[in-house]
């Protein structure tokens, strides 16, 4: 308890989950979730380009194997290396939200920037020659809400990060040990 008869526990808490509100997020996967439907690609592509085809999708499910199935999306990086690649500076990173906005009338599709991203998650887009990734559909991503195994959340790093790591914890170590 503070000297203002609040108790410290639950101030952490409200703090952390203040801080949680206001750091970046981005679509996150659960591959142990996703059945590789499409969904996704589908709603993204809907809502993005107002037609039905995974081609125009800002995210791409890899299929690895017929049971492995892998969410692809931008993760809106830190300091997102495919901004400083572009030569022609086509690449632009909102304060706000991290969100990478791209400039149709400057990018000639070189590359560079798919080349830098470390996720694989900058595509083109078929018809008009330009490069495309996630724009987390101004705040509300439809792919999240759309997805019908709930494999796909909007998270922070560290919130991916703990799952990822209890994922792992659940893998490695068999129940009956802990």
């Amino acid at each position: 308890m503070t000297s203002a008869g609040i108790d410290r526990g639950k101030l952490n808490m409200v703090v952390s989950e203040q801080m949680e509100a206001t750091e970046r997020k981005f679509v996150a996967a659960d591959f142990e979730k996703c059945t590789g439907c499409g969904v996704c690609e589908l709603v993204c592509a809907l809502e993005r380009e107002k037609v039905f085809d995974p081609q125009l999708s800002r995210i791409k499910v890899l299929r690895l194997h017929q049971l492995i199935n892998m969410p692809v999306v931008c993760r809106l990086c830190e300091d997102a290396p495919c901004v400083p690649a572009c030569p022609r500076e086509a690449l632009k990173q909102s304060e706000e939200n991290s969100v990478i906005v791209v400039d149709d009338e400057k990018c000639d599709c070189c590359g560079w920037c798919i080349e830098a991203c470390p996720y694989g998650a900058v595509t083109v887009h078929p018809e008009k020659r330009v490069v495309m990734m996630c724009d987390l559909c101004d705040g509300q991503p439809q792919c999240v809400e759309w997805c019908p195994e709930g494999a796909l959340d909007l998270l922070t790093r560290k919130t991916f990060d703990q799952k990822v790591r209890k994922a792992t914890v659940n893998k490695l170590i068999p129940e009956t040990w802990r």
